[in-house]
C-alpha cells in the first residue's frame, strides 16, 4: 500500500545530489581580486596574465594565482591592503590603454565551475557589488548653454539686421557690443521677446554693451534636466549590461548614486557608466589652412580646429549639424563596401530635416565626423586613489557628400568594439554632462557583517526551533518532516544559485518564510493521519489517507501564496522583487518536500511492514 517504486528513490537521490553541487558553491564565499581588462574592450590574453604577474613579483605583491575566465583577467588576493597596493602598481605600470579595478571573485573550485555551479548573487545590503558615487559636471552644463547662446544672439541679430560690433561669451553671460545707443536699444527689446530666458542688462563697465544671463528660474531648470536627463540614461546603460535589480537614485543637487548587486565584471560597469561619448557631423571648412591655423594659433572666425585619429589638423565649421542627442536608434554593424565596423544612425525629425537640407545645398563637399568623449583618468599613490578627468576630441572619418541624405545613414572609422560601444551610449542615450565618479566602493564582508549575521542568525534560530518542535511534537514523522526540511533549504540556495537571483535581506525574510510554510504543510498531513488512526483505520491506511487527503488543502493554500507572490515580482521593484522570488521558489520546492519527500521517507520506514502495530506520531 504504501510502496514507492524504485526509480522514485532514484530520482528523490538525484535531485537532492544535484541540489548539493548547486548549493555548495555558496559555502566557498569570495576573496579580493584587481581585475585588468583593455580600454578597447578587446579579451585579455594569456601574455597580458604573465605580464601582470611578472609586475606584481616585482613588487613584491605576488597574487594567490592569476586566472583567466569569461574574458577577465583577475589577480587573487587573501587580504584588501594587498588588492589595493597591487591595483596602483598595475595602474603606474600598464598605462592608460588598460582599466584596473578592484573586485571580488568567487573561490568556488574550479571542478564545481566545469558542471556550471556559480554562487548566488548577493545583494549589496549583504555582500558584493559595486557602489558608485558620480557626480555631475553642472559647469560643463552651464557651459555649453552659454556657448550655445553666443552663437545663437549674434546670428539672430543677423537675421533681424541688427547692427553690433562684437558678441562674446564672458564667463556666465554672453555680452554683446554695439556701435550706438540706438543700436543697443533696438537690440534689447528684439532681444528680449527671443530670448526670453535670458536677462539682459546694460554693462556698468562699458558703453553701448549689453550683458546677458540666465534668470533663476532657467538656471534651475537646466540643473534639474540635466540630472534627470543623466539619471534616464544611466538607467539604459544599466540595463544594457543586464544588472539585476539596480540602483539608480539623485543625491542632492548634482549626484547620482549607482549600485549594481552581483555585479562581476566592475570594468566593463566602471567603463561604459562614466563613459561621456557622442558625435557631431560638421562640414569641413573649405579654402582654409588648417596647418598654419596650428601653426600660428588664429583661427579663422566661423571654424574650430581639430584633429584627426593621426595627428592631423582639420578646420571644422562652427555650425552643428546634427549631435549625438538627436539620435533615435544606433546599431553596430559592418560596412558592406568597405567590409570596415560601422555605427548605423537614425535621426530624429529636426536633425533630419537639417541634414537633409545641408546635404542638399553641398553636394561634392567633404563632411566630417567630430568624436567626442570626456574620459576620468584613475592612477593610484600611495595606496590613494587619484582621479583626472580628459576630454578627447577627434574626427573619426571625413568623406564626400555624394548624394542627399537625411535620416538614416551609417559612420565608419571605429574600431570593433569601439563602434560596439559608442552605439550602445548612443542608444541609451546621451548624457546631458559629463559625470565623474568621485566615489566607488566593491563592496565585501566587512560594511554588510552584521545584516549578513543577523539575516543567518534568523534562518539558523526559525530553522532550529522549527526542528526541536517537530521532533518534540510529532516524534518519529516529525523526523522526515526534519529531513525534508533540510532539503527544502538545500534546493531553495541551489535554485537561486542557479539562476543567479540577487539575495538581500527580503530575500532571506522570504527564506524564512518559506521554511514556516513547508513545516506547514506536514502539519496538515499529520494532523490528518492522527484523525485517521483515532477513527480506528489501520496504520497503513492512516498514512495512505493522510497524504492523499491533506493533498488538496496545502495545494489550495500554496497556489494562493504563489499568486501573491507573482503580483508582487510583476508590480514591485528591487528588494520586493527579491522576496518574491525567494518565495516563489519556496513554495515550488516546499511542496515538493514536504509531499514527496516525507512520502518517500515513511514508506521507506513503514512500507514493508505488514503487520504494524502503531506510529511514532
Amino acid at each position: 500500500m504504501n510502496r514507492y517504486p524504485l526509480w522514485k528513490y532514484l530520482l528523490l537521490l538525484a535531485v537532492l545530489a544535484a541540489g548539493v553541487l548547486y548549493a555548495l558553491p555558496n559555502v566557498f564565499g569570495q576573496q579580493p581580486a584587481v581585475q585588468v581588462s583593455l580600454e578597447s574592450g578587446d579579451a585579455p590574453d594569456a601574455q597580458l596574465a604573465q605580464r601582470v604577474e611578472r609586475i606584481l613579483d616585482n613588487a613584491g605583491m605576488a597574487p594567490q594565482s592569476v586566472n583567466l575566465e569569461e574574458g577577465r583577467l583577475l589577480a587573487l588576493y587573501q587580504g584588501t591592503g594587498t588588492q589595493l597596493k597591487a591595483a596602483g602598481e598595475l595602474k603606474r605600470e600598464l598605462g592608460d590603454d588598460y582599466v584596473v579595478a578592484l573586485n571580488l571573485a568567487p573561490s568556488t573550485p574550479e571542478w564545481l565551475r566545469a558542471i556550471g555551479a556559480e554562487p548566488m548573487a548577493l545583494g549589496l545590503d549583504l555582500r558584493g557589488g559595486v557602489h558608485f558615487l558620480m557626480e555631475v559636471d553642472m559647469e560643463t552644463v552651464f557651459n555649453n548653454t552659454y556657448d550655445r547662446y553666443a552663437r545663437d544672439v549674434p546670428r539672430f541679430l543677423r537675421d533681424e539686421s541688427i547692427r553690433y560690433t562684437r558678441a562674446s561669451r564672458d564667463g556666465d553671460a554672453v555680452r554683446i557690443e554695439f556701435p550706438s545707443a540706438e543700436a543697443m536699444n533696438e537690440a534689447e527689446d528684439a532681444l528680449a521677446s527671443q530670448f526670453d530666458v535670458l536677462e539682459f542688462s546694460e554693462a556698468p563697465e562699458a558703453e553701448n554693451t549689453l550683458v546677458g544671463t540666465l534668470t533663476e528660474t532657467e538656471a534651475q531648470r537646466i540643473n534639474d534636466f540635466a540630472l534627470e536627463q543623466n539619471l534616464t540614461t544611466l538607467r539604459n546603460r544599466v540595463n544594457e549590461l543586464g544588472v539585476a535589480e539596480p540602483i539608480v537614485q539623485r543625491q542632492g543637487e548634482s549626484r547620482i548614486v549607482v549600485e549594481l548587486p552581483g555585479v562581476q565584471d566592475t570594468a566593463e560597469a566602471k567603463r561604459l557608466l562614466g563613459k561621456t561619448a557622442t558625435l557631431e557631423y560638421r562640414l569641413v571648412a573649405r579654402g582654409r589652412d588648417a596647418q598654419a591655423a596650428e601653426r600660428t594659433g588664429n583661427v579663422p572666425e566661423g571654424t574650430e580646429l581639430y584633429h584627426t585619429r593621426d595627428g592631423q589638423p582639420i578646420l571644422l565649421q562652427e555650425e552643428v549639424i546634427a549631435s549625438g542627442d538627436q539620435l533615435v536608434d544606433a546599431s553596430s554593424g559592418i560596412d558592406q563596401q568597405s567590409g570596415s565596423p560601422a555605427v548605423f544612425v537614425t535621426l530624429d525629425g529636426q536633425a533630419a530635416s537639417n541634414m537633409f537640407d545641408v546635404t542638399s545645398s553641398h553636394v561634392g563637399d567633404p563632411m566630417a565626423v567630430l568624436f567626442t568623449e570626456n574620459k576620468i583618468n584613475t592612477r593610484y599613490e600611495d595606496g590613494e586613489e587619484i582621479r583626472e578627468r580628459e576630454k578627447i576630441e577627434e574626427v573619426i572619418s571625413v568623406a564626400t557628400i555624394n548624394g542627399v541624405f537625411g535620416k538614416r545613414f551609417q559612420t565608419t572609422g571605429l574600431g570593433r568594439n569601439e563602434a560596439h560601444d559608442l552605439a550602445l551610449l548612443l542608444r541609451a542615450g546621451a548624457l546631458a554632462a559629463p559625470v565623474n565618479i568621485v566615489e566607488e566602493r566593491t563592496i565585501g564582508p566587512s560594511l554588510g557583517a552584521d545584516n549578513i549575521a543577523q539575516g543567518r542568525n534568523a534562518v539558523i534560530v526559525g530553522f532550529l526551533l522549527v526542528i526541536v518542535f517537530m521532533a518534540v511534537y510529532y516524534r518519529g514523522f516529525g523526523l522526515f518532516a526534519n529531513a525534508a526540511l533540510i532539503m527544502n533549504l538545500i534546493l531553495v540556495v541551489a535554485l537561486l544559485s542557479l539562476l543567479q537571483a540577487t539575495l538581500t535581506l527580503p530575500g532571506i525574510a522570504g527564506i524564512v518564510l518559506t521554511i514556516g510554510m513547508a513545516v506547514d504543510a506536514n502539519v496538515l498531513i499529520f494532523e490528518r493521519i492522527r484523525e485517521e488512526l483515532d477513527g480506528g483505520n489501520t496504520p497503513q491506511s492512516a498514512i495512505k489517507s493522510g497524504y492523499d487527503k491533506a493533498f488538496s488543502s496545502i495545494a489550495d493554500a500554496n497556489i494562493t501564496t504563489l499568486i501573491a507572490a507573482v503580483v508582487l515580482f510583476g508590480f514591485g521593484t528591487g528588494p520586493v522583487k527579491g522576496f518574491a522570488v525567494t518565495l516563489s521558489l519556496g513554495i515550488l520546492t516546499s511542496m515538493f518536500t514536504a509531499i514527496v519527500g516525507t512520502r518517500a521517507i515513511a514508506n521507506l520506514v513503514y512500507g514493508r511492514k505488514r503487520r504494524l502495530q502503531s506510529l511514532s506520531i
